[in-house]
């Protein structure tokens, strides 16, 4: 059961990617969404033996690599942990599956797309049950490989193979910190597995590694690379732009990238790893700065842009700083339960807005839409459950996830704490504006799209309907449900040994006795941004175009995305063109060329083209020829005989 529940979509995978053309469409999508529905199916009661019964164990598969002292062991470790992501992955996973069926109707290439969903999920699925530091990179490559196949899967768009390129090569970025943090581990610890590892780390608190004749604190630096990971693949602020050009793909890939799978890589890791950061108190302080910086920066990106799919790309950036905030103070079962519940929600928004863009004929600019609510109205209906549930709305699942993460901030006590908690609180002022924002553009108002657009709007298929509606339930239930196991009273039982906190960290427990004011400010914040919505995008609708003419450099500023891509361009791409330019032109073209293979070349035609000259065919200049050789050879033999 343990076994099926990880490699059955990479089966689905194989089949569908080998043998698509045999299988043909509906094959191909019966074998993937068969295997994500059984291995979601078998993810419940995985879930219940591990997470609820304590029931933990280690699956050992074989032994992968033995070098000196290097043993990799490729092992299924699962603990509560494990059990929550595998079930949030594949239930999520399985949804996704079922609604490309509709979405991806008449595409060309449906077999190869099914196969990379299903490579994609069994990657994320190696991921969270990694036993070592070794398979955990194996699915972290893995899942960003898959992603620039995806983000890139209609590759005759210029733009999509941009998009992959790049999040691929900042993925890169990251990913080198997080390899040499493993090199590092293995340098002080001698093992890359988890448990020896985590065994030993409270010995190695205090530890000094010389660099260049400078003592640093050996796990400060070790989980200082590994967040770098970390902030690569779940987007965080310096690293984060990529995430809204992974839109160029198809909303299916969305939806999987940006809910319950990569980007929440980072996220699990952090957590996983807690036996390390709690001896690195200021790398935890780092965590939250970037976390808290992430989720206010995203949030006001999210305020201006018009592309329905980049304002809910930039709502999983921001959301994805909450949980990173979460875990700077320690407050891991915090993080890990809003990663839960943020999972349903937000893959249900983006299948929502793909039901949206598949009504308005593959419209994305909100601009351009507008006045449809009566004509869709079931995707309006989940539309606006998930925007509840992400802005954080009693009582739905976002409410008890984001609340208590930012209660447990403020019970920190401390700067960075109180500094998360100020930028946590105007993010969710600005996360129910957008959110509301977007319902309101999208399908309120005077229709904005043209007659012919507007007469073709429909509801989409059942197909792509019916898991909006389980996600759905996740959206309205999973907070209520999972909030006394992951953060209430019966935590401790919960987590058992898959997370540590130290006893001096005790912000996840102080949350719990919080002022009165703490527990209502985010709930005011959300009431306020929707009304403020309200008020702009339907009492005043030219209130938008005045503030923005008013307030231009500002409007700009956010709609440009504070100039990342611009600085990015300036300091690192264009110097990197110029420099291979240099290389390619003067270095490959000129140099090596030229003198080498095209200057030998180049050399042998002169001469073969001179001697091609004297090749006329008139016989009395080869006559000529010859009485000239036969003078200088008699001339040569009498200049010798007289000297």
């Amino acid at each position: 059961m343990y076994s099926a529940a990880i490699f059955l979509p990479l089966a689905a995978a194989i089949l569908a990617g080998f043998f698509g053309r045999w299988l043909g469409d509906r094959g191909a999508q019966l074998v993937t969404c068969g295997a994500m529905v059984v291995a979601a199916a078998l993810s419940i009661p995985i879930f219940l033996d591990v997470a609820i019964e304590g029931h933990g164990q280690v699956i050992p598969i074989f032994s992968w690599i033995e070098s000196g002292a290097l043993e990799v062991v490729w092992a299924l470790k699962f603990d509560t942990l494990t059990a929550v992501m595998v079930l949030v992955v594949n239930v999520v996973s399985a949804m996704i599956h079922i609604y490309s069926i509709g979405y991806m109707h008449g595409d060309r290439s449906v077999p190869r797309f099914m196969a990379y969903l299903s490579l994609f999920t069994f990657f994320m699925l190696m991921l969270v049950s990694a036993n070592d530091l070794v398979q955990l990179y194996f699915g972290w490559e893995g899942v960003g490989l898959v992603s620039y196949l995806l983000i890139g899967f209609w590759y005759d768009r210029p733009s999509a193979n941009a998009a992959a390129i790049k999040a691929f090569l900042v993925n890169r970025v990251g990913d080198f910190g997080f390899g040499l943090g493993i090199f590092g581990v293995f340098y002080l610890f001698g093992s890359v597995m988890l448990d020896v590892v985590f065994a030993g780390a409270p010995e190695k608190a205090g530890t000094l590694l010389n660099f260049l004749g400078y003592d640093f604190d050996a796990l400060t630096v070790l989980c200082l690379l590994l967040f770098v990971g970390a902030m690569g693949k779940s987007a965080q602020l310096g690293l984060h732009t990529w995430l809204p050009d992974a839109m160029e793909g198809p909303t299916p890939v969305s939806a999987l990238i940006h809910a319950a799978t990569m980007v929440t890589a980072g996220v699990f890791m952090v957590a996983r790893l807690s036996p390390l950061f709690e001896y690195a108190p200021f790398a935890l302080n780092v965590v939250a700065v970037v976390g808290a910086s992430t989720a206010f920066f995203a949030a006001t990106i999210g305020l201006v842009q018009n592309d329905i799919k980049r304002v809910i790309a930039y709502s999983t950036c921001s959301q994805l700083g909450y949980m990173f905030f979460a875990a700077g103070v320690s407050a891991y079962a915090a993080s890990v339960f809003h990663l839960m519940t943020h999972a349903f929600f937000k893959a249900l928004l983006f299948l929502a807005a793909g039901s949206v863009i598949h009504a308005f004929s593959d419209e994305q600019d909100m601009r351009k839409m507008g006045g449809v609510w009566k004509k869709i109205p079931v995707t309006y209906t989940l539309m606006w459950i998930g925007s509840l549930a992400l802005a954080g709305v009693p009582f739905f699942a976002g409410y008890y996830s984001k609340d208590m993460i930012l209660e447990s901030a403020y019970a920190a006590h401390t700067l960075v704490g109180q500094y998360a908690f100020w930028l946590g609180v105007g993010a969710a002022l600005m996360t129910a504006f957008y959110s509301w924002r977007l319902i309101l553009m999208t399908f309120h108002g005077k229709p904005r799209a043209d007659a012919h657009v507007m007469e073709h709007v429909h509801e989409s298929p059942k197909v792509m309907l019916l898991p909006l509606v389980v996600l759905a339930m996740g959206a309205i239930f999973a907070g209520y449900a999972g909030y006394e196991y992951f953060v209430g009273h019966g935590m401790d039982a919960f987590w058992r040994d898959a997370i540590l906190v130290l006893p001096e960290h005790s912000a996840i427990v102080d949350a719990h006795h919080v002022p009165e004011w703490v527990k209502l400010l985010p709930v005011v914040m959300g009431a306020a941004g929707i009304g403020l919505a309200y008020l702009f995008y339907m009492l005043a609708p030219s209130l938008p175009g005045l503030l923005a003419a008013r307030m231009q450099g500002l409007y700009l500023f956010l709609l440009n995305k504070w100039y990342f891509d611009e600085l990015y361009d300036r300091l690192f791409v264009n110097p990197a063109k110029w420099l291979g330019r240099g290389f390619w032109k003067q270095g490959d073209g000129a140099l090596i060329d030229g003198v080498g293979p095209d200057g030998v070349a180049a050399a042998a035609l002169s001469l073969a083209r001179r001697a091609s000259r004297l090749q006329t065919g008139y016989v009395y200049h080869y006559a000529f020829a010859m009485l000239a050789g036969v003078a200088a050879l008699v001339t040569w033999y009498l200049i010798g005989k007289a000297g």
